[in-house]
This record gives C-alpha cells, structure tokens and sequence, in this order.
C-alpha cells in the first residue's frame, strides 16, 4: 500500500530509510545513517533507437547539445515536478547503484521521504509517489521543500519566532515565512537559474548577435556580483554568430549582462514582499532584525543577495551549503536529529 500523507509527522518520518531531493538541476539522496551518498544533474541520455540508457549525471549532462540524432539527452524533473515517471526511476536506479537494493533486503517495508515544492499540484504529488514506489518504496511521506531547507539551514522554525527563507531553484523560487513549525506564509514564482539564463542568453542574441552555448551562461553568472566601478567594464565571450553561423568573439558589457540578469529576479522581490504583506505585524518585526536565509542551487550566484539586501532593505544571509539543505534538513528528521516543541492542551 502507497501512502503519502500532506503533513507527516516527525515520528512518521523517522521510519523512513531514504529522503529524496528532486530538483530540476539536481538529485540528491540521503540514506539514514550514510548521509548524502548521491548529488548528480538530473539528466539522462538515451538511444531513442534501443531505449538503453547511455549516460546519467555529470556525464549526460556533458552531452547536451553536442550528441547525435539518435542520442537524445532528456530532463526527467522540470521545476521540481517529475514530467517523466519512467525516466527518472531508471536515473535513480543508476545512480544509486545497489545501495538502496541493500537496504532493502534488510528492510523489506521500505520508506521513504521525498521533498515537494510548496504549493505543488496533486499529479505533481503522485508522480513523486510513483517514482519512488517503482524503486521499491512501499510508503512514501511527502515534506515540503520550504520546511525540509529551513531545518537544514539550521533555523529554529519549532519556536515561536519568525524565520523567513528563500529556496531559489533552477526552475522556481519559493518564500515562506515559518513560526511554530509550520508556514504562515508562502509563494512560489516561476523563476529560478534557468530564467536567469535564458534572459543572459536573449541580451547576447539582441544586443550582439551572439548565440551563447547553454554551458558557457553560468560562468557569466560572476557578472553580476563584479563590483561597479566608473568605467564599463567588459568581459570576452565566445560564441556563434546568428547571421553567418561562424565562430564569433566580442567584448560584452558587464553591466548590461547584470542588468538583464536582474530583469527575471523582481519576480523574487515581488513573492517577498507578498509574503511580508500577509503576515501579522510581530512576525515581520522578528524579521526586521533576523532577515531571510537564502538556499537553493542558484543562491550561490555571486551578488545575488547583496541585490536582494538592497531591494527589501533587510539583512540577507546564505545558508553554508545552499545547494543541499533541503535533503540534509531531511535526512535530519528520518534520523530523529530534530525535536518538535510540544504544546499540549491546558487543562482547568
């Protein structure tokens, strides 16, 4: 029997042996006990002629753009949600290796914890589900990713005090302000690392006609948190050049690179200062001093909170691994390292 409850408990999840990280850029595994013992891309190549399974992770990702017609490299996970059922249980499947195959003859009602984007849709909720039933889960408890980061980050969100986090993704943002254990207020915006490059990607297309490959966009990325100075500084970036299709170098502006990758953020600011707007007076109080911890994969992107810190005019800190603190926060629940505050009911 299947079973993935909206709000387990902390008892509940300290009988799970793994907890599951699906991100859109990565996938992370946490196995009570043995700590992280998976972080890959979540990518797959494919033989379309065969259906094998050519490459997983870091090598399939290494493939994306340069493969044959009859290879094609596919992304199970888009903005935190399983598209592809199949694909990702075979990802998994790989690059677990025999661990959890282990684990399994030891414990043959096996459990596992899977991270959820806050306000996930229901089919988006059952394909997680599924996923890990075809690994061999027989119960599945479903976190939400805001709560999962904000224990990993080491918050104290069982207090009665107001903790604010901002979990930016490849393919979405989610805010949230937590008291007493759980969300007072959250949303989620579309927009994550990938806008971020999609939007580097149009200002070279219109600005120089320069078409940039996908793995070189990151890199620009230190762009944005370059100090400004009062010249205009540029930075060379190869590429290939729209009209002609030939090889092309040119001299790019930082600032208007950091410009275009600010245009997709005010989306961020926008979800933070809804979120402040919906909560009581008290809660934003605590946060007047606290501020907001930032994590996720493109928390790492350099300047992202100073420009952040200037926008809210709150203190914005970052988490010490924001890449991974959503699974480590779960891993700490299945291995009962977090203690709920209990408040029982008065009696007369």
């Amino acid at each position: 029997m299947i079973g993935a409850p909206s709000n387990p408990t902390l008892d509940q999840l300290r009988r799970c042996t793994v907890a599951v990280d699906l991100g859109a850029a990565r996938t992370r595994v946490f196995l009570r006990g043995s700590g992280l013992v998976a972080d890959e891309p979540s990518v797959v190549a494919v033989d379309i002629r065969t259906g094998a399974l050519i490459a997983v992770g870091a090598h399939a990702e290494q493939m994306a753009g340069r493969t044959p017609e009859h290879i094609r490299v596919a992304r199970p996970v888009a903005g935190g949600a399983v598209v592809d059922i199949a694909m990702a249980q075979r990802m998994l499947r790989h690059v677990l290796g025999d661990k959890l195959g282990r684990r399994r003859l030891r414990m043959p009602m096996l459990r596992a914890a899977v991270c959820t984007p806050h306000g996930s849709e229901p089919i988006a909720r059952r394909a997680a589900v599924e996923t890990m039933y075809g690994l061999g889960a027989r119960r599945v408890e479903l976190v939400d990713t805001l709560i999962a980061a904000a224990v990993g980050c080491g918050l104290p969100v069982e207090h009665p005090e107001a903790t604010m986090i901002v979990v930016c993704g490849a393919g979405t943002t989610q805010v949230a302000v937590l008291s007493l254990g759980s969300i007072v207020s959250a949303e989620t915006v579309p927009v994550g690392g990938d806008a971020i490059d999609r939007a580097v990607v149009q200002h070279l297309r219109n600005a120089h006609e320069l078409m940039l490959p996908s793995q070189s966009v990151r890199p620009l990325h230190q762009m944005l948190g370059a100090p400004a100075t009062g010249g205009t500084p540029t930075t060379e970036v190869h590429g290939r050049d729209v009209a002609s299709g030939m090889a092309r170098s040119v001299l790019v502006e930082t600032e208007g690179v950091r410009h275009a990758m600010r245009t997709p953020l005010t989306a961020v600011v926008d979800a933070i200062t809804a979120v402040l707007r919906s909560c009581p007076p008290d809660l934003v109080a605590d946060l007047g001093d606290r501020g907001i911890m930032l994590a996720g994969g493109s928390a790492l992107m350099p300047g992202l909170d100073l420009m952040l810190r200037q926008a809210t005019g709150m203190p914005v800190h970052v988490a010490e691994r924001p890449d991974v603190v959503a699974v480590q926060g779960l891993g700490a629940m299945i291995e009962g390292r977090v203690r709920p505050l209990l408040l029982d009911p008065l009696t007369v």
